[in-house]
């Protein structure tokens, strides 16, 4: 009797993911995904507490720097000069360097509105860093 492989549902998916990235990312203390078309993070991992209020705002930022006013005037002007159509975007990933801390936000292949967030030292390998969350988010595919 063959047994049915039971898929896992979006929510385990996503916690998944966040602490695939958490544990993968080279010098990661702070993983999550944040869903950009209702504004919410779904899910995280950190090595410290934070406050609420700064993990709610990492939603916002995040939408902000992937699909504020001005990035989405950008994108419309090069469709229109490029004649391309759609709902793509064309900023995929995003590095953002802190005083601290790294930051590297990188869209999902199959739900652009879904991005991961990653937040590592800022002695980080930066090509490490890509190499790794490129492959976990590959492997994730959500």
């Amino acid at each position: 009797m063959a047994t049915k492989r039971m898929t896992p549902g979006f929510s385990d998916q996503v916690m998944g993911l966040v602490k695939s990235l958490r544990t993968d990312a080279p010098d990661c203390v702070a993983s999550g995904v944040v869903d950009m078309s209702t504004g919410m993070l779904l899910s995280y991992e950190t090595v410290e507490n934070h406050p609420p209020e700064v993990l709610d705002l990492l939603a916002g930022a995040t939408l902000d720097l992937f699909q504020g006013r001005t990035v989405v005037m950008i994108e419309d002007v090069f469709k229109e000069r490029r004649g391309v159509g759609g709902d793509n975007h064309f900023f995929q990933e995003i590095l953002v360097n802190s005083e601290n801390l790294t930051h590297l936000f990188i869209r999902l292949n199959e739900q652009q509105d879904v991005v991961a967030v990653v937040v590592c030292r800022k002695s980080v390998n930066v090509g490490m860093l890509f190499a790794q969350v490129r492959r976990v988010v590959r492997e994730y595919s959500l």
